[in-house]
């Protein structure tokens, strides 16, 4: 029965760990690269480096020098945590990219592995979380062309980055309010990208039901 197998397998992708890195993106909508070195090694460090344009170099080298010019000036002065409207904001500022990063991840796996369970799962027999996992692998090949999208669409909505200081950015507070507002995205946007499930009637498991029985009959 494909949409109660889907339905569980799309709960399972929902309610795991989303959030494993602080810049990484974990989902099918988003870039998948080998494995990279930590940024706080030189190897890694490299390695980020060459995959930028040269604009973004350009740009990069600027906004870290005038980060640390800002740093550097407030090294003395006593910074406070940030305040709950600010830790609000950020929250949020990262939670909407993510929204859309779920969506599509989930909306894109669900419609792929229904069709392909439909056409080539029927041809070779495939089982439904086979193809389940092949509707994923074409979520993620989506999710190559798809990521810069998300967040061009993301940052004209407005939200700017939000107003900290240096040590009110490196502080635990706002790292914690970065990662559940990716964590918190994630998960929104994968319920509502299990929209197709809705789609899903019985007609489609008969028919899954129905071609896989023939085969059989035939061959008796």
């Amino acid at each position: 029965m494909f949409s109660s197998t889907m339905l569980r397998f799309c709960l399972c992708r929902t309610l795991r760990p989303c959030v494993r890195g602080a810049q990484k993106r974990q989902l099918g909508t988003h870039k998948h690269k080998d494995k990279l070195e930590p940024l706080n090694t030189s190897e890694g460090a490299k390695d980020f480096i060459y995959s930028l344009h040269a604009a973004e170099r350009s740009c990069l080298l600027r906004e870290l020098q005038n980060f640390e010019s800002i740093a550097i000036a407030q090294e003395k002065l006593e910074s406070s945590p940030p305040s709950t409207n600010q830790l609000r904001y950020v929250l949020l500022h990262n939670a909407l990219p993510f929204v859309g990063f779920g969506f599509l991840d989930n909306a894109i796996m669900i419609a792929a592995g229904t069709q392909i369970e439909l056409s080539i799962g029927v041809t070779f027999g495939i089982s439904t979380m086979a193809a389940a996992a092949l509707g994923n692998l074409v979520s993620d090949l989506a999710g190559l062309g798809l990521a810069g999208y998300v967040e061009a669409l993301a940052a004209r909505l407005g939200m700017q980055i939000p107003d900290l200081t240096p040590k009110q950015a490196d502080m635990w507070q706002t790292r914690l309010s970065s990662h559940l507002g990716k964590g918190i995205g994630v998960t929104i946007g994968c319920l509502l990208g299990m929209f197709p499930l809705l789609f899903l009637g019985d007609d489609d498991e008969e028919k899954t039901q129905s071609s896989t029985v023939t085969p059989l009959r035939d061959s008796k």
